[in-house]
C-alpha cells in the first residue's frame, strides 16, 4: 500500500513538473463535450463492474483522459478501466483529491501500469508519495492553489477538511462541472470556491463523494442554482434519497459503471 512507507522512502525531485500555478482568468474556453465514466465506487450502476469503498472518475475531452482519484486497490481499478473499454495507457493525466487511502490506494499499481503521465498531487502530501511516483518513472505536479489541469479543466486547489483536498472544475458550455472526491472541506463550500474562481453564478453538474451532509444540503444546492447532480462514494443513503426526491429527472444515479455524457446539443 502507498501508505505503509510514509516516511520510509527519500524525496526525488527530479521529475517533478514544474509549470507554474495560474490565476483562473475569465476570458476562458468552454468545453462543448465531455465524457465522464466511473471506474471506482461502492456504489454499483453495472453489474459486470466491481464495487470497492473508495471513488475513481476518467473524464475524457477531445484533448485527452484525465483519471480522478484511483480508489482503494488497482487491481479493481484496472479491472473496472478495462471493463469499460478504456486503455490504462491512453490515460494521460492523474489527480488525486486527498490522501486518504481509498482515493490514491489504487495509484502506484495504476502507475506499473501506465507510468506516462502526469500526477497532480496535493502540496500537503508527504515525501513518500512523491518518492513513489518519480520511482514509477511519472511525473507529479505539488498543487496549493488554483491551478489549469487541461484545456477548460481546473482544480480548486487545496482547500481545508481535514485534510485538505482538491476538487475538478470542468468548464462546460453548459455550465460548470464539479467532481469532488470526499468533500471533506465541505460540498457546499466546494461549490461556492468552484463558482467564485470561474466567475459563474451557477453549477450545472455537481457529482462525487459529499461527505454525508445533513439533508439541509439539497436546499442549498438549490439555491446555488445547482442544476444537476449525481452523489455517490461517501454521501450516504439518506441524502441521496433527498436529492433523488428534490431533483427528480435531474437526480444521477451514479455508481460504478455509470457514464455521464455532457453534450451541447
Amino acid at each position: 500500500m502507498v501508505l505503509a512507507g510514509i516516511g520510509s522512502w527519500y524525496l526525488i525531485q527530479t521529475k517533478k513538473a514544474t509549470s507554474p500555478e495560474i490565476h483562473i482568468e475569465p476570458e476562458k474556453k468552454e468545453i462543448s463535450e465531455a465524457t465522464l465514466v466511473s471506474v471506482y465506487d461502492n456504489y454499483q450502476v453495472d453489474p459486470a463492474l466491481k464495487t470497492a469503498w473508495g471513488f475513481g472518475c476518467v473524464i475524457k475531452t477531445s484533448e485527452e483522459l484525465i483519471l480522478f482519484d484511483t480508489g482503494g486497490d488497482a487491481e479493481t481499478l484496472l479491472f473496472n478501466i478495462e471493463k469499460k473499454d478504456i486503455d490504462p495507457k491512453s490515460i494521460n493525466k492523474v489527480v488525486i483529491s486527498h490522501i486518504h487511502e481509498d482515493h490514491v490506494g489504487g495509484l502506484e499499481g495504476f502507475l506499473e501500469k501506465n507510468s506516462n503521465v502526469t500526477v497532480f498531487i496535493p502540496g500537503s502530501f508527504p515525501n513518500s508519495i512523491r518518492d513513489m511516483i518519480t520511482s514509477q518513472g511519472a511525473k507529479f505536479v505539488d498543487v496549493s492553489g488554483p491551478r489549469k489541469i487541461s484545456d477548460s479543466v481546473y482544480t480548486t486547489g487545496e482547500l481545508y477538511g481535514p485534510p485538505k483536498e482538491q476538487s475538478l472544475i470542468i468548464d462546460s458550455e453548459k455550465g460548470l462541472i464539479v467532481i469532488t472526491g470526499c468533500a471533506h472541506p465541505g460540498v457546499v463550500n466546494i461549490v461556492k470556491k468552484a463558482r467564485d474562481l470561474m466567475k459563474e453564478d451557477e453549477a450545472y453538474l455537481v457529482m462525487g463523494g459529499f461527505h454525508h451532509p445533513p439533508i439541509a444540503v439539497v436546499k442549498k444546492f438549490r439555491e446555488l442554482g445547482v442544476k444537476k447532480v449525481a452523489p455517490s462514494h461517501c454521501t450516504g443513503d439518506p441524502v441521496r434519497e433527498a436529492f433523488a426526491e428534490e431533483y427528480k429527472e435531474n437526480f444521477i444515479e451514479y455508481g460504478v459503471g455509470k457514464t455521464i455524457e455532457i453534450k451541447n446539443n
